[in-house]
């Protein structure tokens, strides 16, 4: 293949499976917690992980972790892994960080809650929506904070 041939090669973005690699959930207080008629306060930590498999092939994790708590109690605990297996070809090295920190993250955002609302309700309690995820604004806080830390 020539040199030019090889430079208009389209780029390619497939996704090629969605699964749920990781999930638990605790219910340290049942059966008592379920006569507590408080509503809870929920706690919500949310991270992103993206893995090289091979040449081309991505894994993309959402990792949540659901608290809800009456007082100091704990509710419920409920810690769900969502991933993707991406396949990314003939993309600019510049151009992938974006693709694996927003574009595939956006993708598996979805799945990530409704597996969180499924578990809760499954778990006797009300359903927990998560709020929609600015993850290009995650993706750029990040990338200041990296920035601030390497020149200081």
């Amino acid at each position: 293949m020539t040199g030019a041939a090889q430079e208009n090669k389209q780029p390619i973005f497939n996704m090629d499976k969605i699964y749920v690699k990781d999930l638990s959930l605790e219910i340290p207080h049942a059966p008592k917690i379920f006569l507590d008629r408080d509503n809870p306060q929920i706690d919500i930590q949310l991270h992103t992980q993206a893995n090289s498999i091979e040449e081309g092939l991505f894994e993309v994790v959402v990792m949540a972790t659901v608290t809800a708590k009456i007082g100091e109690k704990i509710m419920f605990l409920i810690e769900v892994k969502q991933a993707g297996i991406f396949q990314i070809r003939h993309v600019p090295t510049n151009e992938l960080e974006p693709i694996l920190a927003v574009m595939c993250p956006n993708i598996l955002f979805p799945f990530l809650r409704e597996v969180v609302s499924d578990v809760a309700v499954r778990g006797g309690f009300a359903p927990v929506l998560l709020n929609p995820i600015n993850f290009d604004a995650l993706y750029q806080q990040q990338a200041q904070a990296a920035a601030s830390m390497t020149t200081h």
